[in-house]
């Protein structure tokens, strides 16, 4: 209890140390994720209907989920310094694998069905990419978001080891200063955000699912 009430002293007399922390560390989030689904999606889609290029592709994302995001912020260090941009290069990394993944596997899973109507209907690849095959393959997509976003949400407390930002000042600090309120108030937020995530595009997921199985 204790605890708790330290916690609660500690934000109720630092609100603008907390709103500047929680504000860098959803800006790096979303920025990270912006980025990396902005390489994701469509090199998904570009390589889903080739068998031999999407199995190389889902290797490689395989081996990007490997990398401790540590590592990939400690290996930017010398090529882009510290601070915002290496802690996004390396949000944007870890963004990567589970929508490539699984922006792969969904569309390699569209009802040939429908995609045999398309080519009757005339549409070009482009075409059936965009109007066919990626809303059939929304519900796994957005679960690569999904898992994309917590892990991005998460990792970006690390950001605060090369000046990034963000809450993971907040767990940091507490923990240099043996201050255990400033400590919780951190670490909690991390998770509230992760959890945030995880609701929200668990909602956008199951609607995509629903939308798909609908009757016609």
């Amino acid at each position: 209890m204790s605890t708790l009430s330290g916690a609660l002293a500690w934000l109720a007399a630092n609100p603008g140390t907390f709103a500047s922390a929680l504000l860098d560390h959803v800006l790096l989030s979303v920025t990270g994720m912006l980025i990396g689904v902005a390489i994701a999606l469509p090199a998904g889609v570009a390589v889903a209907r080739r068998p031999l290029l999407a199995e190389w592709t889902i290797g490689f994302a395989g081996l990007l989920r490997t990398l401790p995001s540590l590592a990939v912020l400690a290996a930017l260090l010398p090529l882009l310094g510290v601070g915002f941009t290496p802690s996004v290069v390396a949000l944007a990394i870890t963004a990567i694998p589970p929508v490539l993944v699984n922006t792969v596997i969904g569309l390699r899973q569209a009802d040939p069905a429908a995609l045999d109507a398309a080519r009757g209907l005339g549409l070009t690849p482009l075409q059936r990419a965009w109007q066919v095959e990626v809303p059939l393959a929304a519900p796994l997509v957005l679960a690569g978001l999904r898992i994309a976003a917590v892990q991005v949400v998460s990792a970006a407390a690390l950001a605060t080891f090369i000046g990034g930002g963000g809450l993971g000042d907040l767990v940091t600090q507490g923990l240099a200063l043996l201050d255990t309120g400033r400590m919780l108030v951190g670490a909690v937020a991390i998770a509230a955000l992760a959890l945030l995530a995880e609701g929200g595009f668990g909602l956008l997921e199951r609607r995509a699912a629903r939308y798909r199985d609908a009757p016609a």
